[in-house]
């Protein structure tokens, strides 16, 4: 059976539903406080309105009502698109990523060429098999990583453009059957899921409940581990708390300078030890561990901070609002941390092993509203 398919994707109709700018919306996980309400106003045909409603069934009604009166519009012939973002990161600097949309076949960890790295929760699981339930469709898709190539330079003018929070996609439709079948040669299993963990055990309990050929593959984003656009940031802690001096296991080396200067030198530490860098009022303390052998979870910087019992803990994936936080008082101290590299997360995911949550920070994030898959292909 083929792990990746083409398919005949559900998208905005613009005569009917306006401009891709006013009704994509950013992952349901992500949406920051008071930007679902800006969506809302921004169309009432938003994406925001699927994919974090107040009423799954009404999510669904809503859904069947935009098909029918052809604001979504389904095409007529299956296509893998290719998916290109620019966008600056949260280090200032200017990439594209670029990645092939195609169906994935699901299975279960393990047991197939799919593997999670991350831990996922069984509240918020619950809440999108509903939306399962009621809308017959994949809203939006999960980010695989993969051991394959990047897509080549698209020919022409993409289909769909939108730039949206900073994010410019472009998307351009691959029909040729010659064309679609390099497009999906050149994906190569295993595969990682870098974002979307609970959208793909959504997906994959929805399948055991029908448990239809239709149903086993799940709407996906893959980007080649090699793609020169893709990038893991961090995601650094800070405490509410008091915390205590580390000691122990950990060589401490008292620093200079500020947030910017003190990461510089964690990233100089080799790769196989964790080590964190500290920051209180009084300054910054680069803490180093001895090198581990216990898996490759444990090299990880967060896997030391995620045993050290941290109280009151909230992330951010910049230094310099973490530096400002201790500073102003608003936090008792933070944690300053080196991303994983890919070659780490797909280490921990082979290995069967789980990173402490949020370990990575894929960005971009992955827009929501620019294609649909239902679940009937």
């Amino acid at each position: 059976m083929a792990l990746v398919k083409p398919f005949r994707a559900l998208r905005y109709d613009p005569e009917r539903a306006g401009p891709l700018a006013g009704v994509v919306a950013p992952p349901h996980d992500v949406v920051r406080p008071g930007q679902r309400e800006l969506l809302h106003e921004a169309s009432p045909y938003n994406a925001i309105r699927l994919t974090r409603p107040d009423d799954p069934a009404e999510a669904g009604r809503l859904f069947q009502s935009w098909v029918d009166e052809g604001v979504l519009v389904r095409e007529t012939e299956p296509a893998v698109w290719i998916l290109e973002e620019t966008y600056t990161g949260p280090d200032g600097a200017e990439r594209t990523r670029r990645s092939l949309v195609a169906r994935v076949r699901m299975s279960r960890y393990g047991e197939g060429e799919v593997f999670p790295h991350e831990r996922t929760f069984r509240r918020q699981k619950q809440v999108r098999l509903e939306l399962l339930r009621a809308t017959r469709t994949k809203l939006s898709p999960v980010f695989f990583l993969h051991e394959g190539s990047t897509p080549g330079d698209p020919r022409g003018a993409p289909d769909l453009e939108v730039a949206f929070d900073g994010v410019t996609s472009r998307l351009w439709r691959v029909t040729d059957q010659a064309a679609v079948k390099a497009a999906l040669g050149a994906v190569r299993g295993p595969l990682i899921i870098a974002d979307g963990h609970h959208r793909y055990e959504t997906a994959l309990r929805f399948h055991e409940e029908e448990g239809t050929e239709e149903t086993a593959y799940v709407f996906g984003v893959l980007v080649a581990h090699d793609d020169p656009g893709l990038e893991i940031f961090p995601t650094h802690r800070l405490s509410g708390a008091p915390v205590p001096e580390p000691n122990g296991r950990f060589r401490l080396t008292e620093l200079g300078g500020g947030a910017a200067d003190a990461l510089a030198r964690l990233r100089e530490l080799p790769r196989d030890r964790p080590a964190f860098v500290l920051l209180r009022p009084s300054g910054a303390t680069l803490a180093e561990s001895e090198p581990v052998a216990d898996g490759p979870a444990g090299e990880l910087d967060t896997a030391v901070l995620d045993g050290l019992g941290l109280d009151d803990v909230r992330f951010t994936p910049s230094a310099e609002e973490a530096e400002h936080a201790v500073a102003s008082g608003e936090a008792a101290a933070a944690f300053l941390v080196r991303a994983p590299t890919v070659a780490q997360v797909e280490a921990v995911a082979l290995a069967g092993e789980t990173m402490p949550q949020k370990s990575t920070y894929f960005f971009p994030k992955l827009t929501s509203g620019l294609l649909f898959a239902p679940f009937d292909e």
